[in-house]
């Protein structure tokens, strides 16, 4: 027991960071209306705004705070940043103007970043035919996270907006608490790393990881997937509310049904997938179920058929982990935090665009002088991302070593 107690560690803290995704979606419409008024598609942009901050954040920090793990030790960085979550939420639990949740949102940004080292962890630990499988269950967590905090947030909304970040601030503050006991230090003489700032920002980052082979590619796919992906933290509670008339409770219980089905795809049926058709092929397959999953969102009416979608929608998302086990094995074991900083950064960038490019889709085909009605164009737009993602990895996936007979 005394072994898993690190890796149960590293579970909580990814649950902990998707669940401040998904524990302020449900109130975030109603939070931002209360503070600045107006109508929802405008409380869409203010929502559109904050996303882009929080993720501005990560793509700075997610290299710099990577590199110091891989000089420092991933334990110091993990429960430092754990502490300045838990008060970052208590400030966003008292904020009473749009600009303290501004200053949040950019706080909240900075210790998101760490996830790169929760990763950086699990590869630390995982052997190289492992890490897939075992990046799945960070997958996994994540999708735990989204079950329960959206769920959690629908729930607490009914004591008012600001209930959802005091629950948050108590359990980033626990988990704090648990690690300290629990999380011994990876980072040995072996793999340690000077810190050096020319690698440790996103552009020395990108520069140092694209050397190794096959690599830049990859991390193009990563960041054209991680766009169409963040169309559901970008305007799930808005489409969700202007489509099928759903309410805080509802939206959360969707998203939660959304986080199950990736804890299960992710958790449960990762490892059988990787090892009936390898990595290769399993990003192919998740890709090739978004695309079929966003068209099927892109022209639904009906709030129960699109909750019917979820499974469809879940399974879609093993691409994510094979193309970071195949990265993962490509890198050096004391690059895994830099390689880890550099796709934070990368998906950061994706989380800076995403929500400005789907609340403006939104927006555009919602208004009162839209051309065509039309809320789930942002899906589409999806849809055809991941259609180019797709394009790029079919010459690349031919030059990339197989791990195995079923990787061919």
């Amino acid at each position: 027991m005394k072994n898993r107690l690190p890796m149960i560690f590293i579970l909580l803290t990814v649950v902990l960071d998707s669940m401040g995704i998904g524990l302020i979606m449900p109130v975030m419409p109603d939070l931002i209306q209360s503070l600045e008024g107006g109508d929802l598609g405008q409380a869409a942009l203010w929502g559109g705004v904050l996303a882009t901050i929080f993720a501005v954040m990560q793509f700075l920090f997610g290299p710099t705070i990577g590199s110091i793990s891989d000089r420092f030790g991933r334990r110091p960085v993990l429960l430092i940043a754990l502490v300045v979550m838990s008060f970052d939420y208590v400030l966003m639990a008292v904020a009473g103007t749009i600009w303290l949740l501004v200053l949040g949102r950019i706080i909240g940004g900075i210790t998101a970043a760490t996830q790169s080292t929760a990763s950086a962890y699990i590869a630390d630990i995982s052997a190289p035919e492992e890490k897939a499988a075992n990046f799945g269950l960070i997958g996994a967590a994540f999708g735990v996270g989204f079950v329960i905090g959206p769920l959690l947030g629908g729930l607490l909304a009914e004591y008012g907006t600001r209930a959802p970040f005091w629950a948050a601030a108590v359990l980033a503050g626990m988990n704090a608490i648990f690690g300290y006991f629990a999380l011994p230090e990876t980072v040995t003489d072996r793999i340690r790393r000077p810190f050096l700032w020319r690698r440790a920002n996103p552009l020395g980052a990108f520069k140092s990881i694209n050397k190794l082979p096959g690599l830049g590619r990859l991390m193009i796919i990563s960041f054209v997937y991680s766009i169409a992906f963040f169309v559901y933290p970008s305007i799930w509670a808005y489409f969700g509310k202007l489509q099928f008339g759903w309410g805080p409770g509802m939206i959360g219980l969707s998203l939660g049904a959304f986080g199950i089905g990736i804890a299960i795809a992710q958790g449960l049926l990762m490892r059988p997938i990787l090892k009936r058709i390898g990595e290769r092929n399993a990003v192919m397959l998740g890709l090739g179920i978004d695309v079929v999953a966003f068209i099927s969102l892109g022209f639904v009416t009906n709030g129960w058929i699109a909750l019917a979608l979820t499974p469809l929608t879940a399974l879609g998302s093993i691409a994510g982990p094979a193309l970071q086990g195949i990265m993962s094995r490509t890198a050096a074991d004391d690059q895994q935090g830099e390689l880890q900083g550099a796709l934070t950064s990368i998906n950061a960038v994706a989380a800076i665009l995403a929500p400005l490019i789907m609340t403006q889709l939104f927006f555009f085909f919602t208004h009162d002088d839209a051309p065509i009605t039309l809320p789930g164009a942002p899906f589409l737009f999806s849809a055809l991302f991941v259609l180019g993602a797709m394009a790029i990895f079919v010459p690349v996936r031919r030059n990339l070593p197989p791990k195995d007979q079923n990787d061919r």
